[in-house]
C-alpha cells in the first residue's frame, strides 16, 4: 500500500510539473518580442481569411507579426452572444506560419450607444465583457490586445474624447485582470505621438494595466526624426509608472505612402528599412508597418498606396502579389541581420549619418545611410574586407578597410556590411 500511494504522488507530482512547465512555456509565448531581427517585425493586414499563397509571402518577406481590427460589432451581433469563429481561422492560418497577432479591440457596437464609442455604463460594461470573452477564448495564444485604435483623431465618435476613452480603457483593464490576468494589454494606439492625449491616460492610471504603450509615429519626415520623442515619451511613461514596472513603447502602426508628395515606390523602399533600424536602436521590440498590401488601384490617393506589395491579386501565379521595393527591403533586412541585435551606433561621419553595429554571438554586421545628401564616410572597423548588400537585396561591390578604417559612399538607401572575417570591435 505504501509504495502504491507513493508511486501515485510521484505520478501527481509529474503530472503538476509537466502542466507547470506548460503554463510557463504559454506565458512566455505572450510576452513581447525580443529586441533580435526580425522577432518584432510585423505589418497591418485587413483580413481575417488570406487568400491562397497570401500567408506563404507575408511570412517568406521575415515578418513575424499581423496587426488587425477585432471588430465588436462583427463579434457581437446580439447582446452577450459571441461569435469568434473568423478569428479562429485567421489564427490557424498565422499558427501555421509561425505569426503571432496584435488585436485591436475596436469600435462602436449598434446594440450599444447608437454604434458611437462606448459613453454610457451598459456600453463600457459590455465592451469589457465583450473584451474579457475575446481574451479567454484565445488565451495562451501570444495575442496583444490593443485598446482601440487612434482614439485621439476621428476613430473615436462621434468626436476624441480623452476622458471617456480612459473610463473604457479602465474597465477593459479591470475586466481583462480579472478574467485572464496573464494575457498583455497595451494601449492608447494614437495617431502620431500625442503627448497631451498620453499624459492624461497616464495620469488616470492605465499604466497599471497596460504592457506597452503603443503609438502610431506618422510623418512625412525621415523616420530618423522619431527618436527624440521617442526618449521624451519614455520620459513621460517613467514619471507615472508603477515603481519597479518597466513599459516599453512598442510602434504599433507607422508607414509611408508612395503617392504622397515627393514619394514614390523606390523611396518608400528605402524608408522601411530606416523606420524599423531607428525602432531598434530607440528600444523598441515592436515595429508594425503600414500596409500589408497597397488598398487600391487610384494613383493619387495616398491611402492606396501604403503597402509593400501592390494592390491586384495573381491567383493563378506566384508570388500572388507584385512585390514593392518595401517588400525587398523586408525581406533582405530580416535576412541580412537574421538573430542580430543592435549594439551601438559607431561614431562615423555627422549627424545625419547613421552607422549601426548589429551582434550575434561573435558575428558582426553593419549598417550604414545618411538622412543627408550623398557622401563619403570614413568608419574606424578595420582590418577587414566586407560584403555589402543593397536596402533590396542586390550584392554591391566589396570594401576593404584600409588600415583601420574602411571608406563608404552613403546614400538614404541602407546597405548592409558582412565582414569575412571575425570584426574586432569595441
Amino acid at each position: 500500500m505504501f509504495w502504491t500511494r507513493m508511486r501515485k504522488t510521484v505520478l501527481a507530482a509529474i503530472l503538476v510539473s509537466g502542466c507547470l512547465l506548460v503554463r510557463a512555456r504559454a506565458l512566455a509565448a505572450a510576452d513581447l518580442p525580443d529586441l533580435v531581427v526580425p522577432e518584432g517585425l510585423g505589418v497591418n493586414i485587413h483580413f481575417t481569411d488570406p487568400r491562397p499563397g497570401e500567408m506563404e509571402m507575408l511570412a517568406a518577406a521575415g515578418f513575424r507579426w499581423v496587426r488587425m481590427d477585432f471588430v465588436w460589432q462583427a463579434t457581437e451581433r446580439k447582446k452577450g452572444e459571441y461569435d469568434f469563429s473568423a478569428y479562429d481561422r485567421l489564427l490557424k492560418s498565422l499558427d501555421e506560419h509561425k505569426l503571432r497577432a496584435l488585436f485591436i479591440l475596436d469600435y462602436g457596437n449598434p446594440l450599444y450607444d447608437k454604434g458611437l464609442a462606448p459613453a454610457s455604463d451598459e456600453g463600457r460594461q459590455a465592451f469589457a465583457r465583450w473584451a474579457a470573452a475575446a481574451a479567454r477564448r484565445f488565451r495562451q495564444r501570444g495575442i496583444l490586445w490593443e485598446m482601440w485604435n487612434e482614439p485621439n483623431i476621428f476613430f473615436w465618435k462621434p468626436k476624441p474624447d480623452v476622458d471617456q476613452y480612459v473610463k473604457l480603457a479602465l474597465t477593459v483593464g479591470k475586466a481583462l485582470r480579472d478574467a485572464e490576468p496573464h494575457e498583455r494589454y497595451i494601449g492608447p494606439a494614437t495617431s502620431q505621438i500625442d503627448f497631451k492625449f498620453l499624459e492624461a491616460c497616464f495620469k488616470a492610471g492605465l499604466l497599471d494595466y497596460w504592457t506597452a504603450v503603443s503609438v502610431h509615429p506618422y510623418r512625412q519626415k525621415p523616420p530618423e526624426t522619431a527618436a527624440e520623442e521617442y526618449d521624451r515619451l519614455r520620459r513621460l511613461i517613467d514619471q507615472y509608472a508603477p515603481a519597479g514596472k518597466r513599459i516599453p513603447i512598442l510602434s504599433g502602426e507607422w508607414g509611408y505612402s508612395a503617392a504622397w508628395k515627393n514619394y514614390d515606390e523606390a523611396k518608400q523602399g528605402r524608408m522601411l528599412p530606416r523606420q524599423f533600424l531607428t525602432n531598434l536602436a530607440s528600444g523598441v521590440p515592436l515595429s508594425i508597418w503600414y500596409d500589408w498590401h497597397d488598398d487600391g488601384p487610384d494613383p493619387k490617393e495616398p491611402e492606396h498606396h501604403f503597402g509593400t506589395v501592390r494592390f491586384p491579386y495573381h491567383a493563378q501565379r506566384g508570388p500572388v502579389y507584385d512585390p514593392k521595393p518595401a517588400y525587398l527591403a523586408a525581406k533582405t533586412f530580416s535576412t541580412v541581420l537574421g538573430g542580430f541585435r543592435f549594439r551601438k551606433r559607431l561614431l562615423a561621419g555627422g549627424k545625419d549619418d547613421y552607422v549601426y553595429l548589429f551582434v550575434k554571438n561573435d558575428e558582426a554586421r553593419l549598417v550604414a545611410w545618411t538622412a543627408a545628401a550623398p557622401h563619403a564616410v570614413t568608419i574606424p572597423v578595420g582590418p577587414a574586407e566586407f560584403r555589402v548588400t543593397a536596402h533590396t537585396g542586390e550584392s554591391l561591390p566589396a570594401v576593404t578597410a584600409s588600415g583601420r578604417d574602411v571608406t563608404l559612399t552613403i546614400t538614404d538607401a541602407p546597405v548592409y556590411l558582412a565582414p569575412k572575417t571575425k570584426l574586432a570591435i569595441d
